[in-house]
C-alpha cells in the first residue's frame, strides 16, 4: 500500500499547458491500471485522439469541455466522464483556474499505453 500527494509526484509535460502526474502505475507494482491526476491550464487542451482502451475521468477542480468528436459536454467538479474504446476525444480547459483530473487507463502488455493522436 501507498499513499502519496500528487504533489509531490513530478509532473511531466504532456502537451502544451498540460502537466500529468503518474501517482500510481508500474512503479507502485499496480498490476492492471494506472492513475494519473492532469492539470490543464485555462486555455490549454489534451489533444483530440484515440486509443483502443476504456478510460474513466473525474473532474476535481475547475471548469472545461469534453469534445467528443463533433459534440462538445461541459466540465465542472464533480463530473465523472467514461471514455469508450475508440472514442475520439479532448479535454479543453474553458475556465479562469486550473483544471484538475483524475484520469485511469488500464495497463497494455504491462506498461501504460501510449495514444494515438488524430486532428
Amino acid at each position: 500500500m501507498k499513499v502519496q500527494n500528487y504533489l509531490d509526484v513530478e509532473g511531466i509535460k504532456s502537451a502544451p499547458g498540460v502537466r500529468m502526474h503518474i501517482v500510481a502505475g508500474t512503479a507502485e507494482k499496480a498490476p492492471t491500471f494506472v492513475m494519473r491526476v492532469f492539470e490543464i491550464e485555462p486555455g490549454s487542451n489534451t489533444p483530440h485522439h484515440t486509443h483502443p482502451w476504456e478510460h474513466e475521468m473525474f473532474v476535481v477542480q475547475g471548469r472545461g469541455t469534453l469534445k467528443n468528436g463533433g459534440t462538445e459536454s461541459p466540465l465542472k467538479e464533480g463530473d465523472a466522464v467514461m471514455v469508450l474504446p475508440g472514442e475520439r476525444h479532448g479535454v479543453f480547459n474553458t475556465g479562469k483556474d486550473t483544471l484538475t483530473m483524475i484520469c485511469v487507463v488500464p495497463l497494455v502488455d504491462g506498461k501504460m499505453p501510449s495514444t494515438s493522436i488524430k486532428d
